[in-house]
This record gives C-alpha cells, sequence and structure tokens, in this order.
C-alpha cells in the first residue's frame, strides 16, 4: 500500500524585519522533512520598506509572496497567507509560523509524531519555543483568567488556548473554526481562535518538547511603561500594537463573562494613566 503523502501549507507574515525573516525561513528549509511530506510558504509581506519581499524572492524564489498595504498587521496578514494558501491547492495542514522563530532540524518531524499522539488528525498542535538560554517564551495555556503557561514534558498535554508563533491545524480544524477571526487586526486573534477551536469540540495541545527559538521582548510596551510621557503612551495604547482595551474587553466579556472583562477594561485605563503602580 502506498505511503499517504502531506502537503503543508506554511503560513507567515511580516513587516520590516528582513534578516528575522530570512533566517526564519533558512531553519524552515534546513528543517528534517518525511519523505512523504511536503511544504509550500506564503508569505505575506505588508508593506515593508526595507527590501524584506525582494530580498526572499531573491533568496527563496518558491515562496509565494502576497503584497499587503501596511495596515494588516498579524491576525490580517496571517489571514491573507491563508486565504491565498486555500485558493492554490488542498493542503492537509496549515502551520502558522512567525518570522522571528528559528526552528530546529526536527521540529516538523516532532509536531507531525506529537500529532499522532493524539489519536487523530483532528486536533491543533502548539509548538512550543524557548529562548536562547533555554527559558520557555511561547507556548500554550489553561485557564483564561490564571494564565497558566504550559512546559513541555516529554508527552503532549491539552490546552485551552495558545500564542501563534508556531500552530499546526489540520484541514478538518480549518473547515470546523475556519480563519482567524478578523475583527482582530493585531493580538489576541491567535487566543480567540483556540478558545474558538475549544468552543467547537477541537482538543489543542503543546509539543512534547521545545521546537524553536522566539524571544520574548524584555522592555515594557510603550503604552505600559513610565519612561515614556502620557501623550506617546496613549498614541501607543490606541494603535493595534498597543493595549486594545476594546478587544481585550470584547475575548473576555465572550469567554470569562462581564465582571472580569469591565474590572481589566478599568485597570488596564489605569495603568496607562498611573503606569508606575504596576511591576513590569
Amino acid at each position: 500500500m502506498a505511503t499517504k503523502c502531506y502537503n503543508i501549507a506554511v503560513l507567515l507574515t511580516c513587516y520590516n524585519r528582513k534578516e528575522k525573516t530570512l533566517n526564519c525561513l533558512k531553519s524552515l528549509f534546513e528543517t528534517f522533512l518525511p519523505d512523504n511530506v511536503q511544504i509550500e510558504v506564503f508569505l505575506v509581506d505588508d508593506g515593508s520598506l526595507d527590501g524584506t519581499g525582494s530580498a526572499v524572492k531573491k533568496r527563496f524564489p518558491l515562496v509565494n509572496i502576497i503584497q499587503g498595504d501596511g495596515n494588516l498587521f498579524w491576525s490580517k496578514g496571517m489571514n491573507l497567507a491563508w486565504q491565498k494558501a486555500t485558493e492554490t491547492l488542498y493542503y492537509d495542514f496549515y502551520l502558522w509560523l512567525n518570522d522571528d522563530v528559528i526552528l530546529f532540524k526536527e521540529s516538523i518531524i516532532n509536531l507531525l509524531n506529537d500529532v499522532q499522539k493524539t489519536g487523530s488528525n483532528e486536533s491543533i498542535l502548539v509548538g512550543v519555543c524557548q529562548s536562547a538560554t533555554g527559558k520557555i517564551t511561547y507556548s500554550g495555556y489553561k485557564n483564561l483568567k490564571k494564565k497558566i503557561k504550559l512546559i513541555p514534558n516529554g508527552d503532549i498535554q491539552k490546552c485551552d488556548y495558545f500564542n501563534g508563533n508556531l500552530v499546526l491545524i489540520p484541514s478538518c480544524v480549518f473547515a470546523k473554526v475556519g480563519f482567524l477571526d478578523p475583527m482582530f487586526h493585531h493580538g489576541k486573534g491567535d487566543f480567540d481562535y483556540g478558545l474558538r477551536a475549544k468552543e467547537s469540540g477541537v482538543n489543542s495541545y503543546i509539543s512534547s518538547q521545545y521546537l524553536g527559538v522566539c524571544e520574548v521582548h524584555d522592555e515594557l510596551p510603550v503604552w505600559c511603561n513610565p519612561k515614556y510621557p502620557l501623550k506617546k503612551r496613549i498614541k501607543s495604547f490606541k494603535s493595534p500594537l498597543g493595549g486594545n482595551p476594546r478587544l481585550t474587553f470584547i475575548i473576555q466579556r465572550k469567554y470569562l463573562g462581564l465582571i472580569p472583562a469591565t474590572f481589566h477594561y478599568v485597570t488596564i485605563h489605569l495603568r496607562l494613566v498611573c503606569p508606575s503602580l504596576w511591576k513590569k
């Protein structure tokens, strides 16, 4: 009997991070793939001014580059890449990949092995990332209210929601859950996707081990950093990359209820005005 072949569409979006994007793609194309697995990459270049798109095309000519207008940010950029993939071919899996992730050589093999541990191809697998020093950075979480980050222990673990840095989504899950909610411009879209999937009866698991390196930014965001003046904090707060109070309220009201959502909506504004009251 012939071995089934699997096609994976790898989805990325980028903006003005040429070197990081190139390094990420380099690590992707250097991963070990089983003989029955093929990947195709869809990259949204959201109006980069640093030549990211042309550099990618020159170094990795097989990458499908989709041009954005500079207003897509993460969630909408990923949706555009996803849409183009669905218009191109039927894929067995879709792999979300942040352009600042450096994949380990066996990351995709380990992800696919972890899929088999779930007993079917009907669950989401979240690839856990670490810092260069080995500290956990991005993963899946239990309990939206307490935000318990899960640490790999050698076996898959069920999570409620997740960071979108490295996520493998089977086609049957996509058929049930769909795209990222277009309401979320930048952040929160990955959290919402995991929670929506759970409500749809789809299980999500973190990988049994670390699959790549992705650093976190140690500095506080501008909107809640007391070293910046209030005017600059407010500008950052209102941007898609800022505190997103309205979207935070929406997602918390949807999954936690009105009272917790309202409480956090008030406190996030207090933190904007008096950031020194919070510890880093």
